[in-house]
């Protein structure tokens, strides 16, 4: 599932929040349509200074226990664990990029842009989703994360599933009420157009 078509003007804009730990989040805004906008939530960079700290860790304690044994395949061990530990990194763990876009008459598409350029997407129909909330957990405090509630096909007013969004930016709450109120917008129009005969 792709954005909307490339003949489509979209309306843009750009604010900044910080994340539960206090780090630069930028949400981009694109109104593509009232009832079709996406949210991208841009996660703070690599930090040089803690790769370089992990990475000297690694190769000192692997020249440490060299001149213990005199064994030249440490060394090498260790430059390979620590090139293949970054690389997994990249590639399955640091997130870039989260986008939400939620569309009325199609549904939420949700995708994570990770710093190896692989990008994770999963799409829920809008006739599965029963309401986006803010939710509050406590992780050594209380913290607020945005969720889609999916219906229960068996039971109509019981909820089958609990989706969270954003969940590696991990934003603040005024960031996700952000968010919040243009989806309970759409999802507003799209419950009285589908209502409507």
């Amino acid at each position: 599932m792709a954005g909307p078509g490339a003949g489509e003007q979209a309306m843009e804009d750009e604010r900044s929040f910080s994340d539960i730990c206090g780090g630069r989040l930028a949400l981009h805004r694109r109104y593509y349509s009232p009832y079709c906008l996406e949210f991208c939530l841009s996660c703070p960079r690599i930090s040089l200074r803690s790769l370089t700290a992990v990475t000297c860790t690694v190769w000192l304690a692997a020249y440490g226990l060299f001149t213990l044994c005199e064994n030249s395949m440490i060394l090498s061990a260790a430059i390979f664990i620590t090139l293949l530990g970054l690389l997994g990194y990249l590639h399955f763990v640091k997130i870039d990029h989260e986008t939400l876009l939620i569309i009325d008459s199609l549904g939420i598409q949700m995708t994570s842009s990770y710093a190896s350029g692989k990008e994770s997407t999963t799409f829920i129909e809008m006739g599965k989703v029963k309401d986006v909330i803010i939710n509050e957990a406590i992780y050594m405090k209380v913290i607020y994360y945005l969720c889609i509630l999916l219906k229960d096909p068996v039971e109509p007013h019981g909820i089958s599933q609990v989706v969270p969004i954003f969940q590696s930016a991990k934003p603040r709450l005024d960031c996700l009420i952000e968010v919040y109120r243009s989806c309970q917008e759409i999802l507003a129009h799209q419950k009285a157009t589908s209502a409507s005969p």
